[in-house]
């Protein structure tokens, strides 16, 4: 069990935060204007088995290492939105904007939204109950090196901070050697706190949208 009292099996997810971060709600999604959109995935529709085909594309296979059939991304999903820590998200995008409106509004990212002081990097900076982490993974390559996604990570930290008031700071920490993600993120106004080594094989690039300059956290480590 979690702190909330929800079934857990999170990997990242601290099992032992202060009272008061695990007392934290769940992010409140952004509300996203034209040409996207965001909705929460639906363990129960057919999200589980469009992630579990994402997920095997080499691009996301070698960075993200979730190559899971539908049943457990469909387990992984009703974990998450049973409790508090993250929230996971589907992207589309109105294919006009490439100048092919006839691809119509699709499907392009697996995003998630977490609490970033319930998860494994928490304890990596000076982390405050409200603060959000995030997750994309970008599915559809006709999107990317095409500054589109850079674009939405903006407006993202933008509608973050709108959407839920509690929020110092947005976080992003990806793998060191993921220079594409790094890039975008420094484009779209993160800062790069530093690098950590959170397990033998994992080494990350830690990122911050502080809410304003005064909320740019500290590494602890």
């Amino acid at each position: 069990m979690n702190p909330a009292g929800t079934p857990s099996a999170l990997p990242r997810e601290r099992t032992d935060p202060p009272a008061e971060i695990a007392a934290a709600p769940a992010p409140v999604l952004p509300v996203f204007e034209a040409p996207f959109s965001l909705r929460v995935a639906d363990p129960d529709g057919s999200d589980p088995d469009l992630l579990a085909e994402w997920m095997t594309r080499p691009h996301l296979l070698e960075s993200w290492e979730q190559d899971w059939d539908a049943e457990r991304r469909r387990a992984n999903l009703r974990i998450q939105l049973a409790g508090t820590y993250s929230r996971p998200c589907v992207l589309s995008l109105d294919f006009a904007v490439l100048g092919e409106p006839e691809l119509g509004t699709r499907d392009i990212a697996y995003v998630e939204f977490y609490r970033a002081a319930k998860d494994e990097i928490g304890g990596l900076y000076d982390a405050a109950p409200g603060d959000i982490g995030f997750h994309i993974a970008t599915a559809d390559t006709a999107v990317i090196g095409k500054g589109i996604m850079t674009g939405w990570i903006a407006t993202m930290t933008t509608a973050v901070f709108a959407a839920n008031p509690d929020c110092r700071r947005i976080m992003g920490d990806p793998d060191h050697r993921n220079q594409s993600i790094r890039r975008s993120l420094t484009k779209a106004g993160f800062h790069r706190i530093d690098e950590f080594d959170i397990r033998p094989d994992r080494r990350i690039a830690l990122y911050s949208a502080p809410r304003t300059p005064d909320d740019l956290p500290v590494a602890l480590v």
